[in-house]
């Protein structure tokens, strides 16, 4: 017998009874103590930005603009704001145009706005697998359904991909698009390879596919190296989602979306449904970092600091991981994605994580199935780079002790822990 505690139940909404706090947020009571390595949040590492300019930049802007950063603003965004955003798009050689662009409240409002516009109850999208919790959370927030594609080091298997788009069709149903991260994914830490890109690009063509592209970490590029995006090979089939959050600070809230104009104009109006307009304030502020400030040159630190920390967190693995523990490597950003033997369930493994002062995400969280049992998230941006050794060695300590435990019960020739491949679980390879 179900025992239902909120006296407003019957009220809600359809869409609204299926949502549930994600394993992330979850996590930032326990994670955010001092004693705790947290790997679990995807934070920045804004102690690495020069706060004496952003102090000046906020307060030329109040000082100088006072009354117009704090009044109302319009809809699509400041267009001085847009004009800058197309110059952070052209470092990686993405066009577009400031008619082109919307301002969000940060990258999730652009997934939110865009799920909103496209879903209906029951539609398909068709995403990685792992993906992105926030982008499942817009997805199944309009109750839609989200089938995962399967993905490797080099991103995406688009050959799996076309396998659910043939079974969709056999079932006479189509996607109402693709979602992808295709650089430096969150949470794999893989990137989408040309050829791939190029294949995806011809796969959208002759399925009259819309594709998704979130690009929040492109610039955070290791080796400086610049991917064709998909919106520069396909761009009338493609919507582009940028942010500010990971080459500025999260705190501003500026994202974006660049879309073909009869999709940018039903942004704005659900735009202007949601929130009426983006913060002039905050607008202004980025405006003013990108004009004013060497804004190339602090994204270059950024990608120097996590560098040396990725390095760090993969030296620190390949030192303190049992056998049978396998990870990504990445070529940028901020994430490393952890497979661990069959048996283990890094969901009910955190509890005593966190008891060893250590902090991940479960791999569950960026799957909308229910898979992802011995995966997890690690994010080496945020802790500082002493202490990554020692909340990797505190994680190592944590399945050491897992596996003798499984061993002990199972046995070496437990078939929980035979090896596996990706395919058996959507997952990324190790």
């Amino acid at each position: 017998m179900r025992l239902d505690t909120d006296p407003y139940l019957q009220r809600y909404a359809d869409r609204v009874l299926g949502l549930s706090a994600s394993e992330i947020r979850a996590l930032f009571a326990v994670a955010s103590r001092p004693e705790v390595v947290s790997f679990a949040g995807g934070m920045p590492a804004t102690s690495a930005l020069d706060m004496e300019a952003v102090e000046d930049v906020v307060a030329t802007v109040v000082r100088d603009s006072g009354a117009t950063a704090l009044q109302y603003g319009g809809g699509q965004g400041r267009a001085e704001l847009r004009e800058c955003l197309v110059e952070v798009m052209a470092e990686e050689g993405v066009p577009a145009h400031a008619d082109d662009l919307v301002v969000t409240v940060g990258g999730q409002q652009a997934l939110e706005l865009v799920a909103k516009c496209f879903l209906n109850a029951g539609d398909v999208v068709l995403s990685e697998g792992p993906t992105y919790v926030g982008g499942i959370g817009a997805m199944t927030s309009h109750q839609a359904e989200v089938r995962h594609v399967g993905m490797d080091a080099d991103g995406m298997r688009i050959d799996l991909l076309e396998e659910e788009l043939a079974k969709l069709a056999a079932e006479g149903r189509s996607a109402k698009y693709v979602y992808t991260i295709p650089n430096h994914q969150n949470p794999a830490g893989v990137s989408l390879s040309i050829p791939r890109r190029q294949r995806l690009a011809e796969l959208a063509e002759s399925h009259d596919l819309l594709i998704l592209e979130d690009n929040p970490y492109g610039l955070l590029d290791f080796a400086g190296e610049v991917r064709p995006s998909l919106r520069s090979l396909i761009p009338d089939r493609v919507v582009y989602v940028g942010t500010m959050s990971k080459t500025f600070a999260p705190g501003v809230r500026t994202g974006w979306v660049a879309a073909p104009a009869p999709i940018r104009d039903k942004l704005v109006l659900l735009r202007e449904a949601a929130d009426l307009c983006q913060s002039n304030l905050t607008q202004m502020v980025v405006e003013s970092w990108l004009t004013t400030q060497p804004w190339r040159e602090q994204v270059k630190h950024f990608t120097t600091v996590y560098r040396e920390k990725s390095e760090v967190m993969l030296a620190a693995l390949a030192d303190e991981m049992p056998e049978g523990v396998h990870w990504t490597t990445p070529l940028g950003a901020f994430y490393i994605w952890l497979t661990v033997p069959r048996g283990i369930d890094t969901s009910d493994l955190l509890a005593k994580a966190v008891r060893h002062r250590v902090a991940y995400v479960p791999g569950r969280g960026f799957y909308a199935d229910g898979a992802g049992g011995n995966q997890a998230r690690l994010c080496f941006s945020y802790p500082e780079i002493d202490r990554i050794h020692e909340g990797v060695s505190r994680l190592g300590e944590v399945l050491h002790e897992e596996l003798e435990l499984v061993r002990a019960v199972f046995g070496d020739d437990a078939p929980q822990l035979r090896p596996h491949t990706a395919a058996n679980d959507h997952g990324v390879g190790g």
